[in-house]
């Protein structure tokens, strides 16, 4: 009996001396696996990601393709979160090479996407532009050029979804698995990790304080033969008068400056003090109060000071104009149809965009003027005052909300457009004329209507006047 005892006690010890040696190394890492946030993600991708697989495993093809790179993208930013908790925070040059795993795989999601000649377009793009939501995690502070991780989620989202509508009007009464796919998509996203990101990392992740460091890539040798160094156009320009001619600052390239293989900062330029916007001679957007608002409180005039006026491109999705007061000579040289314009607070200001873009929205705006060319979701205008937009190429639909005072000069190829209105008024669409001497017939969209009650429903005619 006693040495049956002897020997329960000699394997306890040995035991206990291997849990000593090398057994706490691996509970430490099991801990981090159980860590609350990474077991949330972990449900999102059970709930989600999976949901999202069954779908595309009933239609396959190329939809089967892109949503196996959407899983692997969701798996990678998993062991980044984890890597993240053991990981102190890194430079600029540590974050591009930590974050290189998710660029790649979203650079393989983009060129699945320029497959020419596939029956699932629409799949592809909605997939590949989605995935810009998983960004997010590069978020290092308020001052690092992107907006917070909830927001940066709605808004990557929001470039996806016009070609994830595509896909429910197309298959609405064909095939409800193409639905039940742009459905999972969808709420993958938002609300699956908009609420996630939210709920857990709502100021970005958080890194450890006493964790590992990142090592920066190894710089590479140039050869005589090799490409010039990434063009400044990568990052975001600060100018208010062109996107490609002022220097660009920020990190919303973070991810299309990985994929070009050169180190990071060669394509920054040192910020002199002269450029700075405290020290700039050409600074706009001083309110000149009038003197019979002198004797309003301190506290109003806080609210009154207008903010820096920008001209910038975030993240390399959206151009953002604000704040821009008497500039006659804004120009967007340099964007593609993946890229939205949006323009808030600005007055007696022109804008022009030479090229396509995704959509164009003007956000309280004071006599405006936009000239495009292309759009290829819609041109929207939402609590402005007297602005004007003329398109020289395609716009398939325009929205005017909450508008007093839109002109609208509409081209040939967009005449077969949409035109939607809601608690607006003096809404003119200019079209050109049939005459050969190229003058502009304008045509009054009706504000007031009749709605009456007739065989059961109401009737809705627009007032008809005297003389119109």
């Amino acid at each position: 009996m006693e040495e049956k005892l002897i020997s329960r006690l000699e394997s306890a010890v040995t035991r206990l001396e291997t849990l000593s040696t090398g057994g706490f190394r691996q509970a430490g890492a099991a801990e981090t696996g159980m860590d609350p946030s990474i077991a949330a993600f972990d449900d999102l991708i059970s709930q989600y990601v999976n949901r999202v697989m069954s779908a595309a495993e009933n239609i396959g093809g190329h939809v089967l393709d892109i949503s196996k790179i959407i899983e692997e993208a969701f798996n990678v930013q998993k062991e980044l979160l984890i890597q993240i908790k053991q990981t102190q925070k890194p430079d600029m040059e540590g974050l591009v090479e930590f974050l290189k795993p998710l660029n790649e795989v979203i650079a393989k999601a983009s060129a699945l996407a320029d497959v020419r000649r596939s029956d699932y377009m629409h799949h592809l793009k909605t997939g590949a532009d989605s995935l810009g939501a998983l960004a997010w995690i590069a978020f290092t502070g308020k001052g690092c050029g992107m907006s917070m991780p909830t927001a940066h989620v709605e808004e990557s989202w929001q470039m996806a979804e016009f070609y994830c509508n595509k896909i429910l009007v197309e298959y609405r009464s064909k095939d409800a698995n193409h639905v039940e796919w742009a459905k999972a998509v969808k709420e993958l996203y938002v609300p699956g990790l908009r609420d996630y990101v939210k709920g857990h990392y709502a100021l970005g992740p958080v890194w450890s304080a006493t964790g590992k460091k990142v090592a920066p890539a190894p710089a590479r040798v140039s050869t005589p033969g090799a490409p010039a160094p990434p063009p400044a156009s990568l990052f975001t320009s600060a100018t208010a008068q062109s996107s490609s001619s002022g220097p660009k600052t920020g990190m919303s390239a973070v991810f299309a400056e990985i994929s070009s293989g050169k180190p990071v900062t060669s394509g920054l330029r040192k910020v002199t003090a002269d450029m700075k916007t405290k020290n700039r001679a050409d600074r706009t957007g001083v309110v000149n109060i009038p003197e019979k608002e002198s004797r309003v409180s301190s506290s109003s005039f806080s609210k009154a000071k207008a903010a820096p006026p920008k001209l910038e491109l975030q993240m390399g999705r959206k151009w953002v104009v604000e704040n821009q007061i008497g500039q006659n000579n804004l120009v967007i040289d340099d964007c593609d149809a993946k890229q939205t314009v949006y323009i808030y607070g600005c007055k007696n200001s022109v804008l022009q965009i030479q090229g396509k873009v995704n959509n164009i929205t003007l956000d309280k705006c004071t006599k405006m003027g936009v000239v495009f060319k292309d759009v290829v979701a819609a041109c929207e205008f939402v609590n402005c005052n007297a602005v004007e937009v003329q398109c020289q190429g395609l716009v398939p639909t325009v929205s005017v909300d909450n508008t007093a005072g839109c002109q609208i000069y509409l081209s040939k190829d967009s005449l077969e457009g949409s035109i939607t209105t809601a608690k607006s008024s003096e809404v003119n669409v200019l079209v050109p004329a049939s005459e050969a001497d190229g003058d502009w017939a304008e045509h009054a969209l009706p504000q007031q209507y009749v709605h009456v009650y007739k065989d059961g429903q109401f009737v809705t005619t627009p007032m008809s006047h005297s003389g119109g």
